[in-house]
């Protein structure tokens, strides 16, 4: 790889190290009881997030899901307002009221986590056709897991993206499991990309979410192809859930080789040992260093600020 090659790899390991740093906080101030609801981590799916968000503007937006952390982080969201809405403190990104699975930021592009399946995907199409219609050039992001592609919500955006030509990258985290099931199970006849095709799509492929590099690679040719008029993009992802469904799941779907298995394709793990291959191993460890040292300082943020003022319970109501 080349000087510019390996930067580019040492600032996506930074954007990873940064989603793991926080979702392992996330998952230990849950388990400890300070976190309220429930939370879904993204360990093990971080190339995904910093490979699609690591090629978008400010202008151009994203959707995600109840597992939408590392998305939001990676476009650009602040840790420690994030810290603080899972807290369910008043300086939260939605001032406590959201939640792990309701964190936005419209100012730069993150119009929400949803926690409903596939409720995202209309929404990006929606800001895609937006983008199209103003002439701003920016496209839309809608991320979504494989489980996704059963709902009736699916359908219909893809249906419409196509129908509009509307700029929006449809990203599908394969990472195995439906909640509790296995996806292979679910589904019979061709495959994903196959389905995805006949719709009209522009292009449809599938690749390793756990490399970081093929991710960037493949969401630039998304972002390009898009911008340039050609219609809605598909991305099949392959990737493993490290945790489970949500933290506290025992995991007892889960076969042990292939968890051992997956456990050697860590994204991070891949991507240290690249750097340090081209004698670059300081890149990778300053990389995780600096994500501890700006996670723990998010966590006090969090646990440092005010609750929400009761007074304030009706604010922010428009239904």
């Amino acid at each position: 790889m080349i000087a510019t090659e390996l930067d580019t790899l040492a600032g996506d390991l930074r954007a990873m190290a940064r989603i793991r740093a926080f979702e392992e906080r996330v998952a230990r101030y849950f388990r400890e009881g300070q976190i309220p609801g429930f939370v879904h981590v993204s360990i093990g799916q971080e190339a995904i997030a910093a490979g699609v968000c690591g090629v978008l503007t400010e202008d151009d937006k994203i959707t995600t899901t109840h597992r939408g952390h590392g998305h939001c982080l990676a476009k650009g969201a602040d840790a420690g307002a994030m810290m603080a809405e899972l807290f369910g403190r008043a300086t939260g990104t939605c001032r406590g009221r959201g939640g792990s699975m309701h964190i936005a930021d419209p100012r730069i592009g993150i119009l929400g986590a949803n926690g409903i399946v596939a409720a995202g995907l209309p929404l990006a199409v929606g800001a895609g056709l937006a983008a199209l219609r103003q002439g701003t050039g920016a496209v839309a992001v809608a991320f979504a897991g494989e489980g996704t592609v059963h709902s009736g919500a699916f359908h219909e955006a893809i249906a419409l993206a196509v129908l509009w030509r509307a700029p929006v990258i449809f990203v599908i985290e394969n990472n195995r499991f439906s909640e509790f099931t296995d996806s292979d199970a679910l589904w019979r006849g061709a495959p994903l990309i196959e389905r995805a095709k006949a719709y009209g799509l522009t292009s449809a492929e599938r690749i390793d979410g756990n490399d970081v590099i093929a991710v960037r690679a493949s969401a630039a040719a998304a972002a390009a192809a898009c911008r340039a008029g050609e219609g809605p993009v598909l991305i099949e992802a392959m990737t493993y859930r490290i945790h489970g469904h949500y933290e506290g799941d025992a995991v007892g779907y889960r076969d042990a080789e292939e968890f051992a298995a997956a456990q050697q394709r860590d994204p991070l793990l891949r991507s240290a040992a690249t750097l340090e291959a081209a004698d670059r191993a300081g890149d990778a460890q300053a990389a995780l260093d600096d994500a501890a040292t700006e996670m723990d300082a998010a966590v006090a943020f969090g646990l440092d600020a005010p609750y929400p003022d009761p007074a304030t319970v009706l604010e922010d109501i428009y239904a």
